[in-house]
């Protein structure tokens, strides 16, 4: 059970390089026990975001607190966090127990708290038994258990995870997606994760935190933010959609693709222009009805769905349905209320945590 307290705060956070503001005025607090996912494009920020926390990176103004404690300036020694990159930096002259024992040796754990720490580090991440194995001569998923193990090895309160799982083909990679969020769970800390990947971050995350140029988009439960992005930017990044203008026309009906539709969004006014977000699975597909006729323009097999572009006259829609419909063919579509989100138009990216929203 995550524990409602703020863990980590950062309090209007900038950061500049050479006269680049990469981070712009951030507000984020995070919980204890939570498992927290930094999202956004390559140069949104979050990076950054983690180098704050981790203590690698001062910010230019703003301030970081742990638990209630002004943490700005303290070195990253000093703190109660640990980092996994995703170069893993081990050392390769060293063998799997010497790295994963090196910070407790540096810290002057006996000896024998350091042989039993580090046993049951590697019964954790699956690798009892490698203890004298050679650092090149384990795989790259056996190399990101390892870092994992030397980092969580001294107890931290916080793992900091900056993409570890990029070098990762991507069986492997889903495989230890799982294996994080099961050690997450049942060592009971706080991960703070980094990704541009918004199928990793749906899959393992409490919370999501969408970022881009330097600002918070939006903080929310995978499901809130998949199901209920604050602007286009964020409906478009996190997973794929449908968006197109239309016409609130008023509470619950709104008009777009020259049709009427029922929705289940209210409090926009009377023919308001909106942005109307409509994910691919949520349009039914019909041989011979529905609320829209449409030419079948081109059609792929994605594995466990067809993808199929749907030209209607007014818009082109991306639709999945496990029901092929070849090219060329005249079909329905129709769209449920609940599959229906309405945005303003050019919505202001408002601070998500004054919204209510936040970790």
């Amino acid at each position: 059970m995550v524990e409602d307290m703020h863990l980590i705060e950062l309090e209007n956070c900038t950061k500049e390089f050479d006269g680049f503001e990469a981070l712009k005025q951030v507000s984020l607090y995070i919980r204890k026990q939570e498992f927290v996912t930094l999202l956004g494009p390559s140069g949104c920020g979050k990076t950054t975001t983690l180098r704050l926390i981790g203590g690698f990176e001062q910010p230019t103004t703003g301030r970081v607190f742990f638990e209630g404690t002004d943490i700005t300036g303290v070195p990253p020694y000093r703190r109660s966090v640990n980092t996994v990159f995703q170069k893993y930096a081990l050392f390769p002259h060293l063998d799997v127990f010497e790295n994963i024992a090196f910070g407790l040796k540096i810290a002057k754990v006996q000896k024998a708290d350091i042989k039993r720490r580090v046993a049951e580090m590697l019964e954790l991440v699956g690798l009892r038994g490698y203890e004298k194995r050679d650092i090149e001569a384990l795989s790259g998923g056996q190399q990101q258990r390892v870092a994992i193990a030397r980092a969580l090895v001294n107890e931290p309160e916080v793992l900091l995870l900056d993409e570890p799982l990029g070098a990762l083909d991507q069986r492997l990679r889903k495989d230890m997606q799982l294996e994080l969020k099961k050690m997450q769970q049942r060592l009971g800390i706080t991960f703070l994760y980094v990704t541009h990947d918004q199928e990793e971050a749906l899959t393992m995350s409490d919370t999501i935190v969408v970022m881009r140029e330097g600002r918070i988009q939006q903080i929310g439960t995978p499901k809130k933010i998949y199901d209920e992005p604050k602007n286009a930017f964020v409906a478009d990044f996190i997973g794929e959609s449908n968006i197109l203008p239309g016409v609130m026309l008023y509470d619950r009906r709104v008009r777009f693709a020259d049709f009427e539709f029922t929705c289940e969004d209210s409090g926009f006014g009377t023919n308001a222009p909106v942005d109307v977000v409509v994910r691919p699975e949520d349009i039914v597909v019909y041989p011979d009805r529905g609320m829209l006729k449409g030419i079948v323009r081109s059609v792929l097999f994605k594995g466990v769905h067809y993808e199929m572009m749907v030209d209607t006259g007014a818009f082109t829609f991306k639709v999945h349905s496990t029901m092929m419909q070849p090219e060329g063919a005249e079909i329905g579509l129709s769209i449920l209320p609940d599959g229906i989100h309405i945005m303003r138009k050019s919505e202001p990216v408002k601070d998500p945590q004054e919204e209510g929203e936040a970790l």
